[in-house]
């Protein structure tokens, strides 16, 4: 398995679970890529019915149940709203007939609450235009990186073998089939050859690259990248407390959503075929975000100073050409290269975040697995006050055990869901690992050690970026980098100078990964460092 995003984790897992020995390889960190420059919402894809997608709209509504039910620390309903302004080219009547449509496939009621919460909206928006508002019910994953990082912990405990920061460097093929991969770890540089009857080449934006590498004609692009820029500003008086789904300068819709504590906007849609790797919000992108949202919401009154930082990401859409990329389907293919003469290659090219576990079990099948499909209670969304009750009590056994206060408990429960009590037994061990990870923080060091020792991180930017994501958070700066870094150092037993090379490291990755449009940004180049990994284990040579 190579590419370590959520599709790729999903894989690994479902194919570890239906009893395959697998190794995954992913060149940077898990769910470093696409994956973290998502728009962070689970939904069934309301849009796709313009393009009469009824069966793939069908597919993500289940699979938002599921998720919701399955990791309900992680993914919880969120309410949204269709803001439409009087001559709209979507009239209110193909609105009402789509919402109708989408709450039918998904057997939900709108609910009663709805009608005040639109008139609080209605107040917010630019009293110079009609509106038409509409209420509907989807879901959103703050932080699917902690979602890739509960299914990694799946994939390893099925005995899956997970290899972070270490390249496909090549795909042997022999006769017309796959034999091997050689790959090389990118810390220690040691290179080994993998033999491997079946591939998936998960790589998403880079798929082509793969197989390019290998010599392998694949009659044409497979992906048809489209760069999606979001920007993060902060709440700014008034802001909406629900997501709002609006319609830009130029009609095309983007998404205004509360998220950590802050608001994110997008998304762009821009075919983009550059490296996915140095992909960068441009200038143009983050005019047109804050021109779109000051529109809707004048009183906001944004400008690129109040951006806290912009991010862009390539979808790995199928590639189509001369299409709009709004009108390319969102559905997954994976790509048999049998007939490019490569047998027991597959490419898996689109799919999205919410279908990332179906996706993983078509995959499953294709390669003559027996797979069994998750029956879960069915869960009405927007209905979370038990859950919200069992969330409750859950952090407040986290408290007694961890002898923390419950807002760090809390935290720590969103985050690491089931996991969380062996978090606590850890803090327990060790006053320290109590301690946060930085002030201004409810979360502590002991989430940190828990990432290295269970959840494959290996870096500092693999900790506070993905596995304990506080770095996405409005006010961290370079100061609670350096306080987390010795903090986090310390506890893990690394030298001074071992800590300097992370902290200026972790600085170089997120500055590639979030921009600041006003300030003066360096390369972003993230230097290859050799760094002890001795808890992970020996690559092994062959995987059936």
């Amino acid at each position: 398995m190579i590419g370590g995003g959520i599709n790729g984790v999903a894989i690994a897992r479902q194919c570890a679970l239906s009893g395959r020995r697998v190794l995954l390889l992913e060149r940077n960190d898990f769910a470093s890529g696409t994956t973290s420059r998502s728009t962070r919402i689970i939904h069934g894809g309301l849009r796709y019915l313009e393009h009469a997608e009824i069966t793939l709209v069908r597919e993500s509504l289940r699979e938002r149940e599921r998720l919701l039910r399955l990791h309900p620390n992680l993914v919880r309903p969120m309410d949204f709203v269709i803001a439409l302004e009087d001559g709209s080219r979507r009239s209110a009547l193909e609105i009402r007939a789509g919402l109708w449509l989408y709450r039918k496939l998904a057997g939900v009621r709108p609910p009663a609450r709805a009608g005040v919460e639109l008139q609080q909206l209605e107040r917010l928006l630019d009293s110079g235009q009609r509106w038409s508002l509409f209420h509907y019910e989807d879901a959103q994953c703050e932080f699917p990186e902690r979602l890739v990082a509960e299914w990694l912990i799946d994939a390893i405990e099925a005995g899956a073998i997970v290899r972070n920061h270490t390249e496909a460097l090549e795909l042997e093929v022999e006769d017309g089939c796959v034999r091997a991969v050689l790959c090389r770890d990118l810390l220690t540089k040691e290179e080994c050859e993998v033999e491997a009857a079946r591939v998936i080449n998960a790589t998403g934006p880079w798929a082509d690259h793969l197989c390019a590498s290998a010599g392998l004609d694949t009659g044409g692009p497979m992906v048809g990248g489209v760069r999606g820029t979001h920007i993060v500003l902060p709440l700014f008086p008034g802001a909406p407390k629900n997501a709002v789904y609006m319609q830009a300068k130029d009609g095309r819709p983007i998404f205004v959503i509360p998220w950590n504590r802050q608001l994110l906007v997008g998304t762009t849609e821009i075919p983009d075929h550059g490296d996915p790797a140095r992909v960068q919000p441009t200038r143009e992108e983050i005019d047109y975000l804050l021109a779109s949202l000051n529109r809707s919401f004048p009183a906001a009154r944004v400008s690129e100073p109040d951006i806290v930082y912009a991010f862009s990401g390539i979808r790995p859409l199928p590639y189509v050409e001369s299409e709009e990329p709004s009108a390319i389907s969102r559905r997954h293919l994976l790509h048999d290269h049998a007939a490019d003469g490569a047998s027991g290659l597959i490419s898996v090219i689109g799919g999205k975040l919410t279908t990332a576990a179906s996706l993983a079990r078509d995959c499953a099948r294709v390669l003559g697995l027996k797979v069994s499909v998750p029956v879960v209670p069915y869960a009405a969304v927007g209905d979370a006050s038990g859950i919200e009750s069992t969330f409750t009590q859950w952090a407040h056994m986290i408290a007694g055990a961890a002898k923390i206060d419950v807002s760090s408990a809390r935290a720590i429960a969103s985050w690491q869901g089931r996991h969380a009590l062996c978090v606590a037994h850890l803090a327990q061990t060790c006053p320290s690992l109590a301690e946060p990870i930085a002030e201004g923080t409810d979360h502590i060091i002991a989430e940190a050690v828990n990432a290295v020792r269970f959840e494959c991180a290996v870096t500092l930017a693999d900790i506070l970026l993905r596995r304990v994501p506080v770095a996405l958070s409005a006010n961290w700066d370079e100061s609670a980098t350096r306080q987390a870094g010795e903090r986090i150092g310390k506890a893990l037993g690394w030298p001074t100078a071992q800590i300097e090379l992370q902290i200026q490291d972790f600085e170089a990755e997120k500055n590639a990964f979030l921009h600041k449009p006003l300030r003066a940004e360096g390369s972003g180049e993230h230097r290859d460092r050799q760094l002890p990994i001795s808890s992970r284990n020996e690559t092994p040579k062959h995987i059936a």
